[in-house]
């Protein structure tokens, strides 16, 4: 889905790991990454409260599927609203944030609209939104799968003033449950148009969640599109209010490359009770 959608990768069946030594690996990954980030991270996060406290006016509420580029078959509640937001800092300098703010007002239809302020790393600033309306045919359940339909466009004003609608995407997000929730499988496929490229490209990905206690969860996922090597993605997300207040921290990179395309990230995910109409 260009910049909502994509994907991410998993292993064996979630009953057959061993967990206590996942959860100390896991770990031992956030020691090693926040000693090695820790100022970038800090300083990010505070720019992202601060953003996300204007936007809301309070402290906050949350929902699900950040820090992925995989999407699930799973909406906002119904009547329920919730923010995605994001800081992401590049290996060799550049920076990214974003804000997702989406709604279900009738049980089966999540509109998000949004967008993103980045400083690229050869310097100036540019800037993405995003529109996107995702419905579901099958909901996922415990120990079951499911999948809808995400429509949506990517524009992006800096670069591309010519053009009303921008880059246009849709995709088939899939998703299967193993032990309950304990683990969680999502596949997408879809396709993008690109008009100042004049091409349509395919796009993919695979994605898990690991379930580490009721709080902590593992991701991990690859994603890309048919012109060009795809991204693999990894990091933990942490309930700080469980349902309503999440944070995430990951690392990604383009495989087979070295370090000049990776990058660190830091979320907060706010998911409101129902108050629609």
């Amino acid at each position: 889905m260009e910049t909502l959608q994509n994907a991410r990768n998993r292993q064996a069946p979630f009953c057959t790991w061993p967990m206590p030594s996942l959860r100390r690996r896991a770990m031992r990954f956030v020691s090693r990454f926040l000693s090695k980030s820790l100022p970038r991270v800090a300083s990010g996060f505070v720019g992202l409260i601060g953003s996300i406290g204007c936007v809301l006016g309070l402290t906050g509420n949350a929902y699900a599927a950040r820090p992925m580029i995989t999407d699930d078959a799973r909406l906002v509640d119904e009547k329920s609203c919730q923010l995605e937001s994001w800081s992401k800092f590049y290996q060799r300098g550049g920076w990214e944030r974003w804000a997702l703010p989406s709604c279900n007002p009738t049980g089966n239809l999540e509109i998000t609209t949004g967008g993103a302020y980045s400083h690229p790393q050869d310097g100036g600033h540019a800037s993405d939104v995003v529109f996107q309306a995702k419905t579901l045919f099958r909901p996922l359940a415990p120990d079951n799968w499911g999948y809808g339909l995400a429509v949506g466009t990517v524009r992006h004003p800096s670069i591309q003033t010519e053009l009303q609608y921008g880059d246009q995407y849709a995709y088939i997000p899939m998703s299967f449950a193993f032990g309950g929730d304990d683990f969680l499988l999502h596949l997408n496929a879809g396709a993008v148009r690109r008009p100042l490229e004049h091409a349509t490209l395919a796009t993919w990905g695979i994605g898990s969640e690991t379930r580490l206690n009721s709080r902590l969860q593992l991701i991990a996922e690859s994603y890309g599109d048919s012109k060009s090597r795809g991204f693999y993605h990894v990091g933990l997300r942490f309930w700080l209010v469980p349902d309503r207040v999440q944070v995430d921290t990951t690392y990604g990179n383009r495989w087979a490359s070295e370090t000049g395309e990776r990058w660190l990230s830091i979320g907060l995910r706010l998911i409101s009770p129902a108050f629609l109409p």
